[in-house]
């Protein structure tokens, strides 16, 4: 039986990518996107496979509306893939907080309004799968991506929490850890300023590597998609599937500076409860 998939941002990127590796299966995309013309290809290519809607994640007004909808219309949602994001650089003393809320916005308070929505068509149904695409930078940060690794996680906490909350009702929770892949990610990025100088040799770089990396990155997301389509098919969906060489390593790296902090002063820590 063909799955129904709610894919947002589905218009590129990871997006794009997954939608076409669910087709691919047979299955029906409902593709949300700000602007459902930058689907019109898809649709064009897949008219049966492609319901459009038009969805902004920040509106969270619109999402128990668009949601509704798509289950009267579908039946169900067995798949909800929140991909809809972008990339920001800056120091965190030069973030503003509107800056920081309009990413929260974006990775986090989205997702968690169309979380919400589809559960209880899943809790009814006794099954469905959420996709949280979250980042290498949802288990690390650097200097410049405070804002957005404090976005992703955040998104990764919710989930982790949300995974055991729904496990025993037959729903999957899935949260993917790029590294840098070719999409437009890197393209779709904000900035806060430039004019702490004491800031160039550490948030200077993270900026040049975004303005320049863009197009370079060896990441695939076709492969990508094939991986998260073969994680949520296994017998036993894990809670991370990190993505690409360089989240695979960075990941592994920062555990081990982990362990070896928490080890190190692990007597001064433990030597903390109250003297009886």
């Amino acid at each position: 039986m063909s799955k129904v998939w709610l894919i947002t941002g589905a218009n590129g990127g990871f997006g794009r990518a997954f939608a076409e590796a669910a087709i691919a299966a047979g299955d029906v995309v409902v593709a949300a996107a700000r602007r459902t013309e930058t689907l019109d290809d898809l649709v064009a290519a897949h008219p049966d496979q492609v319901d459009p809607v038009a969805l902004d994640v920040t509106d969270t007004a619109a999402v128990d509306q668009v949601v509704a909808e798509v289950a009267e219309r579908h039946g169900r949602i067995d798949v909800l893939v929140n991909n809809a994001g972008r990339t920001h650089v800056g120091s965190v003393e030069e973030t503003s907080d509107a800056e920081l809320r309009s990413l929260f916005d974006v990775h986090v308070f989205g997702p968690a309004a169309l979380t919400r929505a589809v559960l209880p068509h899943m809790r009814a149904r006794r099954s469905g799968a959420i996709v949280q695409l979250s980042s290498v930078g949802g288990q690390m940060s650097m200097a410049g991506f405070g804002a957005y690794s404090a976005t992703k996680f955040a998104l990764e906490g919710m989930s982790e929490a949300l995974a055991a909350e729904v496990r025993p009702l037959g729903i999957d929770v899935l949260i993917v850890e790029p590294g840098a892949f070719r999409t437009s990610l890197f393209g779709n990025h904000s900035l806060s300023g430039d004019g702490i100088a004491d800031y160039t040799d550490t948030v200077g770089a993270t900026r040049t590597f975004v303005e320049t990396g863009g197009g370079l990155q060896e990441g695939d997301p076709a492969k990508a998609a094939a991986a998260v389509l073969a994680a949520l098919n296994a017998g036993e969906t894990p809670l991370r599937l990190a993505l690409g060489d360089d989240s695979i390593d960075t990941i592994l790296g920062h555990l081990d500076q982990v362990r070896s902090d928490v080890t190190t002063w692990e007597k001064v820590g433990r030597n903390t409860r109250l003297d009886v």
